[in-house]
């Protein structure tokens, strides 16, 4: 997959694509639907913002996002998406009218052949730009625009904020039933305090800075090693949270792989939270810490098994 970080000066096979536009966080089941219909003869492109509108508007909201600007690159690559147009959202795209955005951005810069967006799609300075605007626009323009319906999953709709509530509640199940797929935290192996080798059970840190916080506690996970000698899919159990134990304050991602050793710092991991096994727990000292230890490694075990 190729990826423009840039909206000027684009390669010549870069442009013409057919594009589903949008946020995409999450990459949910609405979302898929959205990149689907945009499938056909022409390369298959997807239209984002990197940072998140959201992000730039509303810098003091907590953060938010379900994944990061690489995990939904990685993604996007499995999906089948041959160009990513990672448009970097600053001042001057900020302030684009809808119009000078389609002309602009859409028409002369990516010489789109085919747009799809979903129903609530809003675009340009003060989201002032809908669905069916743009659908005018691209006759005058001289491309199609394609209007996705909204999914629902059990007659309730399926959006990014039901998959955040989901997660708060820590049910990464319902999460993935509506992302269709498991939610994963993507990133680089962070050096930590190593006191879960200390313990008997080396851990993989990773930061969760800018990202939803599911709800804290301990879960059974798939791990993919995505880099490094030794790539590939592994079992285990993480903690994710503050560590009350040691009067944590910064929340992390320690993960511990099974059936497991080795050296993973600086390498990249995508860890899959498949289900909730209990919540962050302070105990009366290190000897019932690792007791329970144990027990989460044995019932993490039994909830992987067959995945």
């Amino acid at each position: 997959m190729n990826i423009h970080r840039h909206w000027r000066d684009l390669p010549t096979d870069a442009r013409g694509a057919a594009v589903a536009m949008g946020n995409f966080d999450g990459l949910h089941l609405g979302h898929q639907a959205v990149i689907d219909l945009a499938r056909g003869p022409a390369p298959l492109g997807v239209v984002t913002f990197e940072p998140h509108p959201r992000e730039v508007f509303a810098p003091h909201l907590p953060p938010f996002r379900l994944m990061n600007a690489e995990s939904r690159a990685n993604r996007l690559a499995k999906l089948g998406v041959q160009h990513l147009y990672e448009l970097p959202f600053d001042k001057e795209l900020a302030a684009l009218t809808p119009e000078a955005f389609v002309r602009e951005v859409l028409a002369e810069s990516l010489g789109v052949s085919r747009i799809v967006v979903g129903q609530d799609f809003c675009f340009g300075r003060d989201r002032a730009g809908t669905a069916l605007a743009l659908a005018a626009m691209g006759r005058d323009l001289g491309f199609d625009v394609t209007i996705a319906e909204l999914v629902g999953l059990e007659g309730d709709q399926i959006s990014s904020t039901a998959i955040r509530r989901a997660l708060s509640e820590g049910d990464p199940q319902h999460a993935a039933a509506m992302l269709g797929h498991w939610h994963r935290i993507e990133g680089e192996v962070l050096h930590g305090e190593k006191r879960g080798r200390e313990l008997g059970y080396p851990t993989a840190n990773m930061a969760l800075k800018g990202l939803h916080l599911p709800r804290f506690g301990v879960y059974a996970v798939l791990v993919d090693v995505l880099t490094g000698p030794q790539a590939g899919r592994y079992q285990g159990a993480a903690s994710l949270g503050v560590r009350p134990m040691f009067d944590g304050e910064v929340p992390n991602l320690e993960t511990f792989l099974f059936d497991f050793s080795g050296d993973l710092y600086g390498q990249h991991l995508s860890v899959a939270l498949v289900e909730y096994l209990r919540p962050e727990l302070r105990f009366d000292g290190l000897p019932a810490l690792i007791a329970q230890m144990d027990a989460d490694c044995v019932r993490a075990r039994e909830c992987l098994s067959g995945l």
